[in-house]
């Protein structure tokens, strides 16, 4: 089985996997880290988002082979105890419910705040429409995305 190394939360990381494993499944089981969520697995709901050269992507559609040579960010790089802008608006706003989507919500707002500090509403919700809610908190989740940009929320 190939070896590969891997940039995820600042840190390096090699791992034994088969070139073709979804990042997703390397990052849970591999890694440990299972904030990232598995969702649909076919990329249309946002659930497994990560930051992949600070780029939102869907974890399992992306082959380890070709997540080695950029740093990737999971909602655990954010940071270790809540602290991020984004984590404590989240919980301000009271966006979750059953909480599945919400580390997916949370990485394309950070992509978004990285690019765009200080976005519109139509701006939030044109960033994170690829990320579904099955509770329909999306007001919350727009709430939460403005309060972090108050609060200076990029990475």
């Amino acid at each position: 089985m190939p070896t590969y190394t891997l940039n995820v939360n600042g840190q390096s990381h090699t791992v034994e996997v088969a070139a073709d494993t979804p990042l997703l499944w390397v990052l849970r089981d591999t890694l440990n880290l299972v904030g990232t969520k598995y969702g649909c697995g076919i990329g249309q709901c946002g659930a497994c988002t990560i930051l992949a050269n600070g780029v939102p992507l869907r974890s399992c559609l992306l082959p380890v082979v070709a997540a080695t040579s950029m740093p990737i960010t999971t909602i655990e790089g954010l940071s270790s105890d809540g602290s991020h802008p984004l984590q404590k608006a989240w919980i301000e706003h009271d966006v979750p419910q059953c909480g599945y989507c919400q580390s997916g919500q949370i990485m394309s707002a950070a992509a978004l705040l990285q690019t765009n500090p200080h976005p519109t509403a139509e701006e939030i919700d044109s960033a994170l429409a690829g990320n579904l809610c099955r509770c329909g908190t999306y007001l919350r989740i727009r709430a939460a995305v403005q309060s972090a940009a108050e609060a200076g929320g990029a990475l």
